[in-house]
């Protein structure tokens, strides 16, 4: 078969995702609190060192204190490392190392249903470290109106993003050591470029535009003012920049681990 034959065809999705989903969440749910406190962990820890120490230094932002502008851009970036971990190193060890999706396979399960149901988990678990801050600083009295429940759907929206974005680097890596350059080269400055830390606005213009197409974007601008009681702006926009990435990047993850598995 060509490689151009190989980009062709769109998946075939069936039910069938869902019993791979299942497994997942089954071998997780042996280690779910430490796995649920690991993800607190290191958010939190950024969240009150900067939120606390830095923001003692710093005026309001728009209006809120530096530290609930912070919690805000924590959700989102949580959400999104939980994402890429589990699609990355976690999909990665099934894949290659424990050759789980080879045994999965050899049911009537198709390379299209494992992948998917590895793209559902990855956004479900990050969900759930999405949805743990989110409850975190809601008791911490960070969010301001229940306009933040709506921030859910969008958390979840955010885990297929990057789910489906891990699963691209998952399906040319060689070794675990290769996921440092996605990390280094693209995860990193999305959380420097994107609002987590401070307003986008502070960046000279040239990276603004270059921050205005990245998936964390997006969140951010949707995630924040939920959080402040506020309706974002261009809602539309940034739900389809975000549901866009999610399928455009699961379609080429699935072609590249095509070639991979069954060449």
């Amino acid at each position: 078969m060509s490689v151009s034959a190989q980009f062709l065809p769109l998946p075939q999705l069936s039910s069938r995702a869902f019993a791979v989903w299942r497994r997942n969440f089954l071998v997780w749910k042996k280690l779910a609190i430490p796995s649920l406190l690991g993800n607190l962990a290191d958010p939190m820890i950024y969240l009150f060192g900067l939120g606390y120490g830095l923001g003692g230094l710093l005026p309001q932002i728009n209006g809120v204190s530096y530290i609930a502008f912070l919690a805000a851009g924590t959700v989102c970036a949580s959400t999104m490392n939980a994402a890429s971990f589990e699609a990355l190193y976690s999909a990665f060890s099934r894949m290659h190392v424990q050759r789980t999706w080879e045994a999965i396979m050899n049911a009537p399960v198709t390379l299209e249903d494992v992948m998917a149901g590895e793209l559902l988990w990855a956004a479900a678990k990050a969900s759930m470290s999405g949805t743990a801050i989110l409850v975190v600083i809601s008791l911490l009295g960070f969010v301001a109106s229940p306009l933040a429940l709506w921030a859910l759907p969008v958390i979840f929206l955010t885990g297929l993003a990057f789910a489906a974005l891990g699963l691209i680097v998952t399906a040319v890596a060689p070794s675990y050591d290769f996921f440092m350059y996605y990390f280094t080269l693209f995860i990193t400055p999305m959380v420097l470029l994107c609002g987590v830390f401070f307003p986008p606005e502070q960046l000279p213009q040239l990276v603004q535009a270059v921050a205005a197409w990245l998936p964390l974007t997006h969140a951010v601008a949707l995630v924040r003012p939920l959080l402040f009681g506020e309706i974002p702006a261009g809602i539309a926009g940034h739900v389809a920049a975000l549901l866009a990435v999610a399928l455009v990047a699961f379609w080429i993850a699935l072609t590249l681990i095509r070639r991979r598995l069954l060449k």
